[in-house]
């Protein structure tokens, strides 16, 4: 019996007869339920609201970062363009070369090299010689800048200064396009950079260029058989600053410099050499030696002599010469020879006269002043033959 009521009093107390105090001890367990499902509900709505915040954001930052890239691989770009693929370097890869002595390699840059029939175009001279065209006639560049680019019917006229020697220098080379390597494109010059000197040399045929030794004969068309005044033509770059000088045994020249700074333009030079202090010692020596060979004739007249006596009356025996002074010998330049300038020297001789007229005899023993001039023509093998006159 205890049993069983212990049974009954332990159902009642689980599901009591009150309908109000089961209520209410439900009601927790509800409000709880209600509670979550709340809060499962916010969660769920603040969490699609929450991920379009995120990928807003995302799409945000993504775009400004490729502006700032597409910025940054523009202006990339542009300085490439500038440094590598521009006219102004295009111009100033060639200066480079010129600077660092590759004439070779400066002559490869397209639009520099020219044939005979754009020198004609140009109004050059067909004939000009290559012979400067190498790195031992250049002269250093240096503190090259490009200061001006300007575009014009699809020619880029760059203009750059430049360092020659003690000589500040500004060229202007016209560049247009030749097409285009991959994505980038190619340049050439429109007008050819390099320039012609015409040289003339007067009193040699050899003469440097900044220390590179040049012989007419080998840059003439007509070699050996070329008039000595000819005016050599040669080619040479632009920008480039040219020594010219003369220094050999018969003649030599101080130099004058020449400044090449306009493309495709014709420099005359004019150069007149003096001669050597050697070379007047040799002449000085050889007019001597002919003057007392002159002497040895035992004649009034000695043949191809600039000295002479003349008498009326007969001479007893023969006279005797000898050359009491010397003259002093110097030269002047004549075309591409030199002149022995008027000098004076002095003769004696001793002779006995008989009077025709008395028959008496007379001594003579006196000085006989006479001028001398000469010519001394430069043979093609480096000697001189020298001719002496009278200049009375």
């Amino acid at each position: 019996m205890e049993d069983a009521t212990s049974g009954t009093r332990a159902v009642q107390d689980a599901v009591p007869g009150d309908p109000s105090r089961a209520a209410d001890s439900a009601a927790p367990s509800v409000r709880s339920a209600r509670t979550a499902r709340t809060a499962r509900t916010a969660r769920t709505s603040r969490r699609p609201r929450s991920r379009r915040r995120s990928v807003a954001f995302d799409l945000t930052a993504l775009a400004v970062v490729g502006v700032l890239l597409i910025g940054a691989l523009a202006a990339t770009g542009a300085v490439l363009y500038q440094q590598l693929y521009s006219p102004a370097a295009f111009v100033s890869r060639y200066l480079d070369l010129l600077a660092q002595g590759r004439a070779a390699d400066a002559l490869a840059i397209p639009g520099v090299r020219v044939d005979s029939a754009e020198l004609e175009d140009a109004g050059l001279p067909t004939d000009a010689a290559d012979a400067l065209l190498r790195q031992a006639a250049l002269a250093p560049l240096d503190d090259v800048e490009v200061v001006e680019v300007v575009e014009e019917d699809g020619v880029s006229s760059v203009t750059v200064e430049y360092d020659a020697g003690p000589h500040r220098g500004r060229s202007t080379f016209a560049v247009e396009q030749a097409g285009m390597i991959g994505v980038v494109p190619s340049w050439r010059f429109a007008t050819t950079p390099l320039a012609v000197i015409d040289l003339t040399v007067r009193g040699a045929m050899q003469f440097s260029v900044n220390g590179f030794e040049v012989d007419k004969r080998q840059v003439l068309v007509a070699g050996a058989d070329a008039d000595p005044l000819d005016p050599v033509s040669l080619l040479v770059f632009s920008p480039g600053l040219y020594s010219i000088a003369v220094d050999t045994a018969l003649s030599a020249s101080p130099g004058v410099a020449v400044l090449s700074d306009k493309p495709r333009a014709e420099i005359p030079v004019d150069l007149q050499t003096e001669a050597t202090e050697k070379f007047v010692a040799v002449v000085q020596e050889k007019v001597e030696a002919f003057l007392d060979e002159c002497a040895t004739q035992q004649v009034l007249q000695p043949t191809g002599c600039p000295f002479g006596f003349l008498v009326r009356n007969r001479v007893v025996d023969v006279p005797t010469w000898s050359i009491a002074e010397q003259p002093v010998v110097s030269l002047v330049p004549d075309g591409a020879d030199w002149s022995i300038r008027r000098t004076q020297a002095v003769a004696h001789i001793e002779v006995d006269i008989q009077s025709i007229y008395d028959g008496s005899i007379r001594h003579v023993d006196e000085d006989v002043p006479f001028f001398l001039d000469g010519d001394i023509t430069v043979l093609p093998d480096g000697t001189a033959s020298i001719t002496v006159s009278s200049a009375d």
